[in-house]
Order: structure tokens, then sequence, then C-alpha cells
């Protein structure tokens, strides 16, 4: 019980409201709320203080956190990998949206004809990586830059470019530009190049299908990675490229836990998208 409690503030902390809290966790608001209140029972100390809508939490939350999070992700992923993946195990797949839209639809499609145990969540790479880590899935796959020490196999498979997307013809960079969410860290170098080239992040998107939808609309131009411009099948007219964006590029991973590669299921997976990666670059 106690794990559950801080596996849920974990979570809280993250999403911010008791009802994303739900949603991440499949269980209900009041569910999660009953076992906040558990565990700040059972640790003799207030945890959270209600914001309107938001939830925020108090020191003791925060030094919790700090202190348990990393602990507590290793542990559940050092459980997970005592687990025997026989043929009828679910294997999850966490993967970016972007991703799989762009590369594993017919991959995937296929390889479940003959492998129906495998489910598909989507997330933003810290939370992959956090998923990963923590045994919740099984393979991560994921753009962007990753944090600097983890636990796991990371197997880079190619950098993906980005074109900048517009409804009218662009002979110049362009001043300002839609971007995707420039605070998530996987998206930090960025930020970098666009402040190198004097660009302005006018906007700051959760979505790339978004961004490119507005820019297509002719609201201002947008930076889109070629797994988007293939999935919504932009014509070549409206996305160019310019040699000073040139090194603005994602990197696209997998990753795994080693003992997750002994499973054959497991390596025959990550072999089926890394060759569809490869077959589509």
């Amino acid at each position: 019980m106690l794990l559950e409690g801080i596996e849920t503030l974990l979570v809280l902390a993250q999403e911010g409201t008791m009802s994303r809290t739900g949603s991440r966790l499949y269980i209900s608001q009041s569910a999660v709320s009953k076992r906040i209140a558990k565990l700040e029972a059972t640790l003799g100390t207030k945890l959270i203080i209600p914001s309107g809508r938001l939830i925020k939490l108090t020191p003791d939350a925060h030094a919790l956190i700090k202190n348990v999070g990393p602990s507590f992700n290793e542990i559940r992923g050092l459980i997970f990998e005592h687990q025997n993946l026989d043929d009828q195990t679910i294997i999850t797949i966490d993967c970016s949206e972007t991703l799989v839209a762009g590369y594993l639809s017919d991959a995937l499609g296929q390889y479940f004809q003959h492998d129906k145990y495998i489910s598909i969540t989507t997330h933003h790479t810290p939370v992959i990586v956090e998923n990963v880590q923590s045994g919740k899935a099984t393979i991560g796959f994921c753009a962007g830059h990753l944090p600097t020490q983890y636990r796991f196999i990371a197997q880079h498979l190619v950098d993906e470019p980005f074109k900048v997307v517009f409804k009218q013809p662009l002979s110049a960079l362009p001043k300002a530009i839609i971007a995707n969410d420039l605070k998530n860290p996987s998206n930090i170098s960025q930020a970098a190049v666009l402040q190198k080239q004097g660009i302005t992040p006018l906007m700051e998107m959760d979505s790339y299908t978004a961004s490119a939808q507005l820019a297509l609309a002719g609201m201002i131009p947008a930076l889109v990675p070629n797994s988007i411009v293939k999935t919504l099948g932009i014509n070549e007219r409206f996305c160019f490229e310019f040699e000073e964006l040139a090194e603005l590029t994602r990197p696209i991973y997998l990753i795994y836990r080693q003992n997750s590669y002994k499973s054959p299921r497991v390596k025959t997976i990550i072999e089926t998208i890394a060759d569809a990666v490869a077959t589509a670059i």
C-alpha cells in the first residue's frame, strides 16, 4: 500500500491534477485522493494542497519525491526484470506519437498478425524513459535527447531532420516559427539552434500535427520533423530546408532494459522497429 501511494504521488507531481493522475494510472479521481490520503496518514505529514483545479505539493512532498523517486522506479524495474515473458505475456511498447505514426503503423500492423500480445502506448520522451526504467513499458521508441544518466540500453537509430512547413513560399529563414514545447528536456537543443539563428518560437505546441496544420493554414511557419511530413502527406512545395538549420535534428532511440533483450520476442520486436525506421529513412 505504501508503494502504491508513492507511485500515485510521483504521477501527481507530473500531472498536476487528480483527474489526469487517475487517467495515467487507470483509476478514478477518488481513488487517487484516497491513495494520497492514506500515504499522508502513514507518513504523518501533509503532502498536497488544493489550488483550484491544480494540486500543489508541500515541501515535505518535494523532499520525499527527491529522495525516493529514483529508487522507487529502479526497484520497479528490477522486479520487472525477474518476470518471465512467455508467448502470451503482454509486451508494452511506449512510443512517441509522431514516431509510431510515421514509421511503425505498417510494420507493427504486419507483426501483430503473428504476435497479438503486444500493446502500444504513446507519451512524450521523459515519460517513456520513466516507464522503461520502472518496467511499465518493455520497449521505448522515442525522439529527442535522453537524460544524462539512465539505466537501460539506448539504441540510436537515426538523426531525424526537420523541415520548415508553410503555406506560402519561403526564400529566407522566417523570423518567427511554431515550435514544439521547448520546455520539454528532450527538445531543449532545438531552442539553442533557433536562438543562434535569431528565430523566435512564437508558439509552442504540444503536437507537431497541430503545428503543421496551423502552418498549412497560413498562420506562421512551423518546425516539423520528417515523420510528421510523411504521416500527413505534406506536399513538397510546402516544405523548406535551410542550410542554417542543417544541425537541427532529433535523435531517434529504441530503449530497453538489458535483461529484456534476452527474450526472443522482445529481440524480434526491437529488430522489427529498427528495420522499419531504416527502410523509411
